[in-house]
């Protein structure tokens, strides 16, 4: 369910994750590039990832900056602090576990993830990095996580049921286990 977020330019954040270096050996010596991730949203449940490179590091976070407020999608949120139901997902070897939590948790997550939660809008959740420390890796599986979550509306209109009676099964849910 990947929905591509209308967007104005105000009202957005945006945090530099991992600026890279990277050095091409040419006859006079080396040519040094960077490339920039970035993550943008607007703190609602709208987010971007953007990529950029170019020969200096402003110019490839200027880059990275656009193509993140091109491409950012919309995320369901429950009580628009967290998640509403637990996910896991997989890009290439980074894995990614995230599970929603009670208010007053804050956000438990580790690097570039953090940042993207943060620039989310999320305030309650737990998050676990499993393999890769490559951020490129990391942010997209937290990203493919987060585009799989459905809302109990989209839940309900699949089912053909009311609203109330997803949300109260999971209530019950969450009861037992806490028992």
């Amino acid at each position: 369910m990947l929905v591509r977020a209308e967007t104005s330019n105000q009202e957005l954040s945006d945090k530099l994750v991992y600026v890279g270096r990277c050095a091409k050996v040419v006859k006079g010596g080396r040519r040094f590039s960077f490339a920039a991730i970035v993550v943008t949203g607007d703190g609602k449940g709208k987010v971007g990832l953007g990529l950029g490179k170019a020969t200096e590091v402003m110019d490839a976070k200027e880059k990275a900056v656009k193509v993140a407020r091109k491409n950012m999608v919309k995320i369901p949120l429950r009580d628009g602090r967290t998640l509403h139901h637990d996910i896991t997902a997989t890009f290439c070897s980074g894995n990614i576990v995230m599970r929603s939590a009670p208010a007053g948790t804050g956000i438990i997550a580790g690097g570039p993830v953090r940042a993207l939660l943060e620039v989310l809008g999320i305030k309650d959740v737990v998050a676990k990095s499993v393999g890769t420390t490559n951020p490129h890796n990391m942010i997209k599986a937290a990203l493919k996580a987060l585009t799989e979550i459905k809302s109990p509306r989209f839940i309900a209109e699949k089912r053909s049921k009311k609203i109330g009676e997803i949300v109260s099964r999971r209530d019950r849910q969450q009861k037992d286990t806490q028992e």
